[in-house]
């Protein structure tokens, strides 16, 4: 099947009723098995028990800027990420929030999730909607290289890069493993999530279009 042929409403319902099962059971073992590996992971020689709380804070970053670039609904993805930071931030940093050139931009990223949900809603009409959403995606986009570099461009609190970085990880195999499972297991959540809430939506404008169509045949009579 061509990509192209996806367009077609019907043919995207048939292949998400074979997908997403199977992308549910994948997403479930992956959650099973990288919070058990997670609860197992040793406590960190500086941070202590603390940095179990990157086993949600990493995914949850990766997972608001990944679904970005996408373009879905994953404002929550973003909110973890920034309630988490703040658990992790007052033991480490002894405070819940800073001005923090990363945090700042993260907020940033969420407040614009909040703009895309809020223009989805309150136009009426889903294909005008769409196109508004779109155009402040693309503007938003400038946000995501900020993010990644943030550390990098200002002194910040924030540590640099420590999982892809070159000369390899900085982290532990022991706490490195579990992280990029955990890593796995947000990422199928969020294209399980994705692909039920792309059928959804269908579903939901074929039932507004013959909901119009009865009205306008109950009106001509």
């Amino acid at each position: 099947m061509r990509l192209t042929e996806l367009a077609n409403p019907s043919r995207f319902l048939a292949l998400t009723d074979r997908i997403l099962p199977w992308l549910a059971v994948a997403t479930l073992i992956a959650f099973a098995f990288g919070i058990s590996q997670a609860y197992f992971a040793p406590d960190d020689y500086q941070q202590g028990a603390t940095v179990k709380i990157m086993f949600i804070h990493v995914p949850a970053a990766w997972l608001g800027t990944f679904a970005w670039l996408l373009m879905s609904i994953a404002g929550l993805g973003t909110l973890m990420c920034l309630v988490t930071g703040s658990l992790w931030g007052r033991p480490m940093w002894g405070t819940y929030w800073v001005w923090d050139a990363r945090l700042t931009s993260v907020l940033i990223l969420f407040l614009m999730y909040l703009g895309v949900i809020a223009l989805w809603r309150t136009i009426e009409d889903p294909t005008r909607a769409a196109r508004v959403a779109a155009v402040l995606t693309l503007v938003g986009a400038i946000n995501i290289p900020i993010i990644k570099f943030s550390v990098d461009w200002w002194n910040t609190l924030h540590q640099p890069a420590s999982v892809l970085r070159l000369g390899g990880s900085a982290i532990h195999p022991t706490i490195l493993v579990p992280l990029i499972v955990m890593l796995v297991a947000f990422t199928l959540l969020f294209l399980t999530l994705h692909l039920a809430a792309m059928r959804n939506e269908i579903m939901r404008r074929r039932v507004r279009t013959l909901l119009i169509m009865q009205a306008d045949a109950a009106t001509s009579l």
